[in-house]
């Protein structure tokens, strides 16, 4: 797909604007993912099951975001762009809508599926759209804010689960879902202009970008940042509850930190980024894996952990629009498939994460995570400075070598 915007573009002016409505949809959606992880006691205790098995409504979401994003992207690849956007935001706001009035956990795990199906498919087009909404000058600031969605739902999303978990019922959180929802479809409707399909996208294009090293490289980096990240920041919790020991007011406060921090590092990545892709990423892996192996070793200080966690949240904001960059510049004419596939790598790597945490932790205890974690920050660098050698078969493959490397 061409980086050049299409001749349906709006003004400049006005094309940043649509930019900020896909934005608040990228908002709401991660907003939707998150809200009820800290409402699983009260959804368990609701329809009369288990914690654990409550959260299947987590797990349903990320899986079936992972098969949404390659099946949206194919079956859609004719249909106009907008179209596929605001049938998205649409989904979101149904999805939502039913979780709300959801009177048993099938029904929930059902909503929650819709919600998948949106956040995958949303994210494989979504997140690529601006190169056909703002300048070409612009397009990785204006991705920045599309991306910012998810630190800024990550902020919002804990907090907002524990207030309404205290002041109303757990339905109250979709109904906010859905409310939100409701809104960035309409700005969508209103700002956003016909975007034509310009490339058929097949089942069979998806497995090719395997074939294209740089595509396979920023696949494998993906993963694996993905897995360090989650598999850290799953149980940064209770690492704050149980080796700093600090109270829940004070760990809300410190993930706020976390969060704002990630937001800062999204929109100082939009400005790196086109200085060099490649430089980017080595130095938020390399600070990640600093990051999350220094926390248990500073547990003692709350003033150094505070300052790692930020530190963390800085580079963890940057790293998400700075791979998706990556992709986008590994296969420039198949940009839709190879953000298919970037969203399925992300969701089965958080999903992996988790788990090789969850394991970890059960077998070595909390401190042992994050020294996991750091590993596989390290060997995603690894993978990503392999490119030095694989330069030559990209200019063969793809034709030409990426502008900002």
């Amino acid at each position: 797909m061409s980086t050049h915007p299409s001749p349906h573009t709006l003004t400049d002016r006005r094309g940043w604007i649509a930019v900020l409505s896909v934005a608040l949809g990228s908002f709401v959606l991660v907003l939707s993912e998150f809200l009820p992880i800290g409402l699983l006691p009260a959804i368990a205790a609701d329809l009369n099951i288990s914690v654990g098995t409550a959260g299947l409504v987590v797990v349903a979401t990320g899986l079936t975001g992972a098969i949404g994003a390659p099946l949206v992207t194919v079956v859609t690849s004719r249909v106009d762009r907008r179209i596929v956007l605001v049938s998205l935001t649409a989904l979101l706001v149904i999805s939502d809508v039913l979780g709300a009035f959801a009177a048993n956990l099938p029904t929930l795990i059902l909503a929650r599926m819709l919600l998948g199906l949106a956040i995958g498919g949303f994210w494989s087009i979504g997140a690529g759209i601006a190169s056909r909404l703002v300048r070409e000058s612009s397009v990785i600031r204006a991705t920045s804010f599309i991306t910012a969605g998810v630190s800024l739902a990550t902020v919002v999303s804990l907090p907002l689960g524990a207030f309404v978990s205290a002041v109303a019922t757990w339905r109250t959180a979709f109904f906010i879902g859905a409310a939100l929802g409701a809104v960035a479809l309409l700005l969508q409707i209103a700002l956003l202009p016909r975007i034509p399909a310009i490339q058929r996208v097949r089942f069979a294009t998806l497995g090719q970008l395997l074939l294209i090293p740089r595509a396979r490289i920023g696949l494998i980096a993906t993963a694996l940042a993905f897995m360090a990240q989650f598999a850290a920041y799953t149980y940064v919790a209770p690492y704050l509850q149980d080796l700093v020991q600090i109270n829940p007011t004070t760990i809300t406060i410190a993930l706020l930190a976390f969060g704002v921090a990630g937001i800062a590092g999204n929109f100082i990545a939009g400005f790196t980024l086109s200085r060099s892709v490649t430089g980017t990423l080595a130095v938020t892996k390399v600070v990640l894996a600093i990051a999350v192996v220094s926390l248990p070793l500073l547990a003692w200080s709350l003033p150094g952990v505070f300052a790692l966690l930020v530190l963390w949240g800085l580079v963890w904001g940057a790293l998400p629009l700075g791979l998706q960059t990556w992709m986008s510049q590994a296969a420039p004419g198949a940009s839709d498939g190879s953000l298919a596939l970037f969203v399925t790598t992300i969701q089965l790597a958080i999903a992996t994460g988790s788990i090789v945490g969850g394991l970890g932790v059960s077998a070595f205890g909390v401190a042992f995570v994050f020294y996991l974690a750091g590993g596989i920050a390290l060997a995603g660098l690894l993978v990503l400075l392999s490119l030095g050698r694989q330069r030559r078969a990209v200019a063969v493959v793809t034709g030409s070598v990426p502008v900002a490397s």
